[in-house]
C-alpha cells in the first residue's frame, strides 16, 4: 500500500472538490510548489490511486432520468455465477454501480435510465432468468437529496 502525508491527503481532498484545478492553482490551494505538486499527481495516479478524471453531468439541465436502487437476488450462487453476472452488468450502460452484499439479496444495483419504458427494457434485457436472476426488487428514486463522489476522509479545513 502506497504510503501517503499530510500533502497527499490535501491533494486528494483538493482535486476531489475540482479536478479540473491547472496544476498552478492546485499547488497555491495545497500550499506546495508547483513541481512538487506536479510529482506528487503523477505519483497518485502511477500507483492508481487517481483512477481517472471525469465530468459529472447535471440531470436536472440534462432531463431528469429515472434513477432506481435494484436489489437483485441469484438463483444460482458461487464464484462463476457471481462472475457471469457481474461481467453482464459491467456491460450494461444503465447500470452505473453494482455491489455484491451480504446478507439478504446477492446485488444491489444504481440503475439510471431515461423512462420506464426503458426501465422495462433494462428488466427483459438483463434482469430475467436467462442472466440467472431468481429475483428482483425495485425501489425507484422520486428525489435525490444528497449525491457525492468525494470519499478520502480530509484532514479538515485546517489541513488546507
Amino acid at each position: 500500500m502506497l504510503e501517503l502525508d499530510a500533502l497527499d491527503h490535501r491533494i486528494l481532498t483538493v482535486l476531489q472538490q475540482d479536478a479540473g484545478l491547472s496544476n498552478a492553482a492546485l499547488a497555491l490551494r495545497v500550499h506546495a510548489s508547483e513541481p512538487t505538486c506536479l510529482r506528487r499527481v503523477r505519483r497518485l495516479r502511477k500507483h492508481g490511486v487517481i483512477r481517472g478524471v471525469v465530468a459529472l453531468l447535471d440531470p436536472a439541465v440534462l432531463g431528469e432520468p429515472l434513477t432506481a436502487i435494484v436489489e437483485v437476488s441469484l438463483d444460482r450462487q458461487g464464484a462463476e455465477a457471481w462472475a457471469a453476472f457481474e461481467a453482464k452488468a459491467d456491460a450494461e450502460p444503465a447500470i452505473l454501480q453494482c455491489y455484491r452484499v451480504g446478507a439478504g439479496v446477492d446485488y444491489v444495483l444504481v440503475v439510471t435510465v431515461r423512462d420506464m419504458a426503458a426501465y422495462q427494457g433494462l428488466v427483459q434485457r438483463f434482469l430475467g432468468a436467462a442472466n440467472n436472476v431468481r429475483n428482483v426488487r425495485t425501489l425507484f428514486s422520486v428525489a435525490r437529496s444528497k449525491f457525492g463522489t468525494a470519499w478520502w476522509p480530509p484532514l479538515g479545513p485546517e489541513a488546507l
